[in-house]
C-alpha cells in the first residue's frame, strides 16, 4: 500500500534556464500591457480636454451672440442663447449674472434674483454678480438685503463709485423713506385708537337749556294732540277740512262722507 507524502512545489524540476526565460517573457509582456493601459488612459484623458475645450468655446461663441442681441434690447433671444452656453459651461457665473441684468430689464424681478444668486453661489469674488443681486433684492422691494450685497460688493472692490456713490446711496435713502413712512402709519394708527377709545361727553340733561327744549316739545306735542284735523270727501265729490275735538269729536255719517287720507 502506498503511502501519502508531500507534493512536490510546481517547477522543481524546471531548468534554471528555462526559469529564467520565463520570467523575462513575462515582464515583457507585462511592460506591454502597462503600455497599453498608459496609452489609453492618456487617450481618454486628452478626448475629454478636447470635449472641453468645445464647449468653451462654443459657450463663448454663444454668449457674445447673447450680448450682441441683449444690446439690440432683442432680450428674450439673449436670454435663448446664454441659457445654451449653461447647458455647456454651467459653472460660468458671468452668464448668470447676465441673464439677470436681462430679466431685470424685462422686469421679471423673481427670475433676476435667482439668476444673481446662482452667479454669486458660483463666484462669491464677483463684485459685478453682488451689484447685480442688490438691484434686482432692490427691484423686489428687499431694501435690506440690497444694502447688504451692495456692501459686499465694495467690499471686493471698494474702488468702484458707481456701486458707493449710486446704488448704495439710493438704497439707503430708500430705506430712509421706508422708515418715514412706517412712522407717519404707526402714528396715525395709534391716534385712530385714541379717538375711538374716547369716552361720550357728559351732557348735563337738568342745564335749562335743556329743559327749555323739553318744554317746547312738550307744548307742540299737546297742541296736535289737542286739535286733530280730517279731510272729508262726500259721495257727491265734495271735499272738506274737519277739526276734531278732544271734547267734542265730530264723526260724519259714513254712509254720507267717505274719510280720505
Amino acid at each position: 500500500m502506498a503511502s501519502f507524502g508531500w507534493k512536490r512545489k510546481i517547477g522543481e524540476k524546471v531548468s534554471k534556464a528555462t526559469s529564467q526565460q520565463f520570467e523575462a517573457e513575462a515582464a515583457d509582456d507585462k511592460d506591454l500591457g502597462d503600455d497599453d493601459d498608459a496609452n489609453w488612459v492618456h487617450a481618454a484623458k486628452r478626448r475629454k480636454e478636447i470635449l472641453l475645450e468645445d464647449c468653451v468655446r462654443k459657450s463663448k461663441e454663444l454668449k457674445d451672440e447673447g450680448a450682441d442681441l441683449a444690446e439690440n434690447r432683442r432680450y428674450r433671444e439673449a436670454l435663448v442663447k446664454w441659457d445654451e452656453a449653461l447647458q455647456l459651461t454651467p459653472e460660468d457665473a458671468t452668464l448668470y449674472e447676465m441673464k439677470s441684468q436681462v430679466l431685470m430689464s424685462l422686469h421679471e424681478m423673481f427670475p433676476a434674483v435667482h439668476a444673481a444668486e446662482m452667479a454669486v453661489q458660483r463666484n462669491p469674488r464677483s463684485w459685478d454678480a453682488w451689484q447685480t443681486l442688490g438691484r434686482a433684492q432692490l427691484g423686489l422691494g428687499e431694501i435690506a438685503l440690497a444694502i447688504r450685497s451692495f456692501q459686499v460688493s465694495l467690499h471686493i472692490f471698494p474702488m468702484n463709485p458707481e456701486v458707493w456713490k449710486e446704488d448704495l446711496s439710493w438704497a439707503r435713502k430708500l430705506q430712509e423713506q421706508q422708515k418715514a413712512t412706517k412712522t407717519e402709519s404707526v402714528q396715525a394708527l395709534a391716534k385712530g385708537k385714541e379717538l375711538a377709545q374716547e369716552s361720550i361727553p357728559d351732557y348735563d340733561f337738568e342745564s335749562d337749556e335743556i329743559v327749555a327744549v323739553c318744554a317746547a316739545i312738550a307744548e307742540k306735542e299737546k297742541a296736535l294732540s289737542a286739535a286733530k284735523t280730517m279731510v272729508i270727501v262726500s259721495a257727491s265729490g265734495t271735499v272738506e277740512t274737519v277739526t276734531e275735538q278732544d271734547n267734542c269729536p265730530a264723526t260724519p255719517d259714513e254712509t254720507l262722507f267717505i274719510r280720505a287720507r
